[in-house]
């Protein structure tokens, strides 16, 4: 009877499973019914209206046309000529665009509205590079959830995040948007940001679509950049800037791809056909829009890739870029370059299919105004629940760089010297790409000691910048004033210790921050050699938006902290690390360099013929530098420890088993990333001497043990060639697992047979 009943049940659940199926087949095809049906009472000019996306002049976030205004907009949505809008935020702003394009306009389409949501919306996170150093993939899309929710109560439904692009030069300030230098964790964490913002429905009212960016090698831009040339072989191509964009369609379903500015071997990505047409739309069978950046259209004719503005709206649609952002080149060009035969009206037809079929995913098409209920806006920005989540993910954001002889956490009843304007700034915490947050609204590192009764003296020491810091202007650096180091050394000298909080103001990262210098800006160098001659006893807190060069502190500072920009809840989480009350298990998703000159630096890098060391000068090294980082990929201290033993390798169904034992031989429960490397050690392609291929978060209490198995899979084990064909090839492969990218416990096995 049991078996009979369990036999029923599943052939029940198989028929609702197939009718499930049915009825989402027939759903489709009535949407793709309605969208031809729209396609053909379309002109050639509502069509290019369709694929033009123009901001509100009210909050830009690039460079704003000089004839810009908003009644002129406004008449161009009326006209159906405006397909989405980008900064219009606010159920009253959206709705009064919404009405005008469903109510007055001639066909009556529902616009989108976007924004760039990137590490929260009304309520701060950690910003994106820090949320990676977690190495939490629950917390990170519980993160991109809450932002969907604030973003999407506000009329929005639309979100340029997640970056994806891998980065390996941490000069480049965007470097802050990204994951990191890693493409297996990279990949990881665009699956759960884009899950984090979809949803499971992208119809309800609290998802958003979420953007791949940018397609492709933004973050390889030559010398750290902004906006410079790319120049990377197929190989690069394919095995590391590639996979995040691949996993989060595949995987997660990203519903739309941005191009990005730069040139990618001498063609603009806007403008190149095999990125978006042979690779992206092609190979990968890509069903998403895809977006051009701000004006990266436009900027083909400084790139000297296009002739003026009618050239590059012929070229980037030829290539498959299917929505202008800003560059005003569609709606002005693309009728009368479909009338010449110079742009075939089949590729505008099937971008245009592409907006209406994102619409209808929206749920747009059923009800335009269902993202504006003013009531839900009210009660969804920075709510209570929202601030817990945005503590959780600060505090596992932090890593602790370096603790000697217990410097850390602060002992009660001693005497704090809190020394660093940043260690009182309640905005830097918020980074840069703080969406709709008030300037100002973050809890400072000063404000959470008081609250929680540390003994403890302020004291500035020297500003970060002179005036004030914008998003579009540049940071003006304190580079003279040191009024304040005497107070600073009295401090220390009457401390017990000394917690010294330096870095990077918010607007130092980010888009356009490129620094060839990245040591602590300004005088904060100085301030940080002041204060440790008067007391040793420095733990160095760290607020930055990207690696810097910390050689000098590491050398002679006992503890050092990666704190980063934290977000709304910086202050509190930094306070609890420091005192003990969180035990910090971050790790870095970036290797820190010892030198500027070592740049670019990653762990994952190909050997040379000549590795080295040898007894002559005839190998490959800094006569000048270590070759060596000053912290490593997946380095990240606790205050406990961990020991890892017992390294199987086994062949299971599918692929090979890898099993450790992992303890905690500390005297306090922690949290450990146990982190799996390969290499393959002959290759028809010279491979990484080291790759990510797994990672588990654990918990472990004093004394408690944890056997971690993962499993190496036919994808984890192969790699693409530089036709973008992916290999697996029978040969010996070493695996290596630890708590970071320099993992001694080995083991090593033999795949029989590729593919």
């Amino acid at each position: 009877m049991i078996f009979k009943k369990s036999g029923l049940l599943v052939l029940i659940f198989s028929v609702i499973a197939f009718v499930g199926a049915h009825a989402q087949q027939e759903d489709a095809a009535v949407v793709e019914r309605r969208i031809e049906g729209l396609l053909e009472q379309m002109t050639l000019a509502e069509k290019a209206g369709q694929l033009t996306q123009f901001s509100d002049v009210g909050d830009v976030t690039g460079p704003a046309s000089a004839d810009a205004s908003v009644q002129k907009k406004r008449e161009l949505v009326k006209s159906g000529l405006v397909g989405s809008m980008l900064n219009v935020v606010g159920t009253e702003n959206v709705r009064a665009l919404q009405k005008i394009a469903v109510e007055e306009s001639r066909l009556g389409i529902p616009a989108v509205f976007a924004f760039d949501v990137i590490h929260g919306h009304k309520t701060m996170f950690p910003i994106p590079l820090a949320e990676a150093a977690s190495w939490d993939l629950d917390l990170i899309e519980q993160s991109a959830r809450v932002a969907a929710v604030e973003a999407s109560a506000q009329g929005l439904n639309w979100t340029f995040a997640p970056m994806v692009d891998i980065s390996r030069d941490p000069r480049w300030g965007r470097v802050m948007e990204g994951a990191g230098e890693d493409p297996f964790l990279g990949a990881e964490i665009a699956i759960a940001r884009v899950r984090g913002f979809q949803g499971d429905d992208l119809a309800a009212e609290d998802t958003i679509a979420a953007t791949l960016k940018h397609f492709a090698a933004y973050g390889f831009a030559e010398s750290g950049k902004d906006y410079n040339a790319a120049d990377i072989g197929t190989v690069t191509l394919f095995n590391v800037v590639a996979p995040p964009f691949k996993a989060a369609i595949e995987r997660a379903g990203a519903l739309t791809v941005m191009n990005s500015f730069n040139t990618l071997n001498g063609i603009p990505a806007t403008g190149d056909a095999y990125l978006q047409r042979d690779v992206l739309k092609g190979d990968w069978e890509f069903e998403g829009v895809v977006i051009s950046d701000w004006g990266s259209g436009i900027e083909m004719i400084d790139h000297g890739f296009a002739a003026d503005a009618r050239d590059a709206a012929r070229l980037a649609m030829n290539a498959g870029s299917d929505v202008d952002m800003e560059s005003h080149v569609y709606a002005e060009y693309l009728p009368s370059l479909v009338e010449s035969g110079e742009v075939a009206l089949g590729d505008v037809d099937d971008a245009v299919r592409r907006v209406l079929r994102m619409k209808f995913k929206l749920g747009l098409f059923d009800d335009p105004y269902r993202y504006l209920d003013a009531a839900r806006e009210n009660a969804s920005l920075m709510t209570p629940e929202h601030r817990v989540m945005a503590r959780q993910m600060a505090e596992a954001s932090i890593v602790l760089l370096k603790n000697e002889g217990g410097a850390l956490p602060l002992g009660k009843g001693e005497r704090i010297a809190l020394i660093g304007a940043l260690a009182a700034d309640k905005d830097t915490p918020l980074g840069n790409w703080r969406g709709r947050a008030e300037a100002g609204s973050a809890i400072s590192v000063k404000e959470a000691f008081a609250a929680a009764g540390v003994d403890f003296s302020y004291v500035e020491g020297a500003p970060v910048e002179n005036g004030e810091a914008s998003f579009p202007t540049e940071v003006q650096v304190n580079l003279t004033d040191r009024s304040g180091f005497d107070a600073a050394v009295a401090a220390a000298r009457a401390a017990d210790k000394v917690v010294l909080v330096l870095g990077e103001d918010a607007y130092q990262s980010g888009e356009g921050r490129s620094r060839a210098n990245i040591g602590l800006p300004g005088v904060q160098d100085d301030l940080l050699k002041a204060v440790y001659a008067a007391n040793p006893n420095v733990a160095l807190v760290v607020m930055s938006g990207r690696p810097l060069v910390l050689t000098w502190a590491d050398a002679h500072v006992p503890a050092i902290v990666q704190a980063w920009h934290l977000g709304h809840e910086s202050g509190p989480a930094i306070t609890d690390m420091l005192l003990g009350k969180v035990n910090p298990s971050g790790k870095l998703p970036m290797t820190f360099p010892r030198s500027e000159g070592q740049i670019p630096i990653y762990y994952n890098y190909l050997n040379t013929g000549r590795p080295g060391p040898r007894p002559e000068v005839f190998w490959s090294h800094y006569t000048d530098e270590e070759n060596a980082p000053l912290y490593p990929f997946g380095h990240g201290l606790s205050y406990t420890a961990f020991e890892y033993g017992r390294l199987r390798v086994r062949d299971v169904d599918g692929g090979v088993e890898v099993s450790v034992r992992v303890q905690n031989s500390g005297g306090r429960e922690g949290r450990e990333v146990v982190q799996l490397y390969i290499r393959d050690r002959v290759a028809s392609i010279s491979r990484p001497v080291r790759e990510l291929k797994g990672f588990e978060k654990i918990s472990l209490k004093p004394g408690q043990r944890k056997t971690v198995r993962f499993k190496l899979t036919e994808e984890q084990l192969g790699f693409y060639d530089g036709r973008g064909a992916f290999r697996l090839e029978p040969g010996a492969y070493d695996v290596f697992v630890g708590g970071s990218s320099a993992a001694g416990l080995t083991a090593s096995f033999e795949l029989k047979s590729g593919r």
